[in-house]
């Protein structure tokens, strides 16, 4: 066996990871016109799906010291976020109940599904852009640097808004 084929970012699940991070990306990106409800139930499949190859992925280790270039720019994060926002229209906002600062307010906190969609969107894009270079550092670092955040913000993120968006699948299908 060569060693590029025993390399982490080489390894099964890394690449399935990477293969449905960038599954998500492009529907993303090509959901403008889907319909409110199609929109809902692929999400309902494609955010699980990313949260468990995500789950199942070993961390590795950092391999440079510098800077990741960012391929996102506010610009399509914005769109992206608008886009969802008009489609779910008064749905986008939902009370959050898991974020830390909750326990120390009377007031519920609202959320938005755009929002959460577009930071998931933004991380794994990154990921899949840094993958497409084909520098087995730089894809090393951005799978290490998305599961990082995976960890610290956007899992919980994903996790969040299935809650939402499966109580609309309810609705639609009413």
């Amino acid at each position: 066996m060569n060693e590029q084929n025993t390399h982490y970012v080489y390894q099964t699940a890394a690449v399935e990871f990477v293969t449905v991070a960038v599954q998500v990306c492009l529907y993303l990106e090509q959901s403008a016109e889907q319909e409110k409800k199609d929109f809902i139930e692929k999400m309902l499949c494609l955010l699980p799906l990313l949260y468990l190859k995500a789950r199942l992925l070993d961390k590795g280790e950092e391999e440079l010291d510098g800077y990741m270039e960012r391929y996102v720019t506010e610009d399509e994060y914005d769109q992206l976020r608008q886009s969802i926002a008009q489609k779910l229209g008064t749905d986008d906002a939902y009370l959050e109940v898991y974020m830390e600062d909750m326990r120390y307010s009377d007031e519920p906190i609202t959320a938005y599904i755009s929002e959460d969609i577009a930071d998931i969107f933004q991380e794994i894009k990154e990921l899949a852009c840094n993958y497409q270079t084909g520098e087995e550092s730089l894809m090393n670092d951005a799978l290490v640097n998305c599961l990082e955040a995976f960890e610290q913000h956007w899992g919980q993120k994903l996790l969040n808004v299935l809650r939402p968006l499966h109580a609309l699948s309810q609705l639609c299908d009413e």
